[in-house]
């Protein structure tokens, strides 16, 4: 078995890269706006990953739904996704948070204010009893004490190592594939803006301890309800039974975790994708851009946001 991603020797510079953190397909992903066949967007549909196309006057925009750490059991064609990279005009993938080494001392020397409840306080000064009771249960099934522990460090370990969600997965996300397939053929690449490093820091340590419960909650309910949802997460990511994905207890306590429920940083990271979607609308030719699937298809999401702009939208049922 690998060692997990996110282990606890390197939980803060992995906090900052979560940050940057998400049957025939042509069949299944039938829907919306029929124009005439694009071969681009039919060899990406025969990978196997949900996506959704947008057809403009000028072009295609092609939205790759994608989830963090697909199973190996999830079968899926990435030599396909590749394929139809390698022809597109320009592809937009996720960005990591710009790390300084200015960045590298502030974690060392305020490591301790992201890791720990503050103040020496402890769990039960926050969470109500029920809430108390199912965290000591954990405890003792896993023989770990997570009374001083941050709410957010807690909930990554129960996900990570309890859970272990993120062992026997694909060694390449969509994102990679993409990205190295673009690299190969030359085809430009377009990020969303970076977040700095610094800001994400001082946005986590302003957080209240408070404010990561619900974190913690949907965490201890993913652990609870057990590994079997690991598959299945995978497996209705496969199906386009986008809706069931979006109800896993996995999907969910990755989505409500920081800095995905972050008021301020969640809009930011929105709004980045919505506004580089719509000028790849505008561009000629087509565009290949992978996207957070929570991102893409959450209420009041990207997809939402560009059906209520008034983008026709071809793909699977995602609400």
């Amino acid at each position: 078995m690998k060692t997990s991603r996110f282990s606890a020797k390197a939980s803060i510079g992995q906090l900052l890269t979560l940050a940057a953190l998400v049957a025939s397909p042509l069949a299944a992903q039938s829907g919306g706006p029929e124009p005439a066949p694009n071969q681009i967007v039919v060899t990406a549909q025969r990978s196997g990953a949900p996506m959704w196309t947008i057809y403009t006057e000028t072009g295609t925009v092609i939205l790759v739904g994608e989830i963090r750490a697909v199973p190996q059991s999830t079968p899926w064609q990435p030599d396909r996704l590749k394929e139809a990279t390698g022809e597109a005009d320009r592809v937009i993938i996720r960005s990591r948070p710009k790390i300084s080494p200015g960045d590298i001392f502030r974690l060392i020397f305020r490591g301790g204010s992201f890791t720990k409840l503050p103040d020496k306080s402890v769990a039960a000064d926050y969470l109500d009893l029920d809430q108390r009771a199912r965290l000591a249960a954990l405890e003792a099934e896993y023989d770990k004490d997570y009374d001083r522990g941050s709410f957010l460090m807690t909930a990554f370990d129960l996900l990570a190592r309890r859970l272990d969600f993120d062992d026997d997965t694909l060694d390449d996300d969509a994102t990679d594939i993409v990205r190295k397939a673009a690299d190969k053929a030359d085809v430009p690449i377009q990020r969303p803006e970076r977040f700095r490093g610094e800001d994400l820091l001082d946005n986590l340590a302003d957080a209240p301890p408070a404010s990561h419960i619900p974190c913690l909650e949907a965490a201890m309910t993913a652990t609870e309800t057990g590994p079997d949802i690991i598959a299945k997460r995978g497996d209705d990511w496969r199906k386009f039974d986008i809706p069931a994905v979006m109800e896993n207890p996995l999907e969910i306590a990755l989505g409500t975790c920081w800095p995905w429920a972050d008021p301020e940083l969640g809009e930011d990271i929105r709004g980045a994708w919505i506004d580089m979607i719509e000028g790849a609308a505008a561009a000629d030719g087509t565009t290949v851009a992978v996207v957070p699937l929570r991102v893409l298809a959450e209420p009041q999401g990207v997809l939402d946001s560009l059906e209520t702009r008034g983008f026709e939208i071809g793909g699977p049922v995602w609400r």
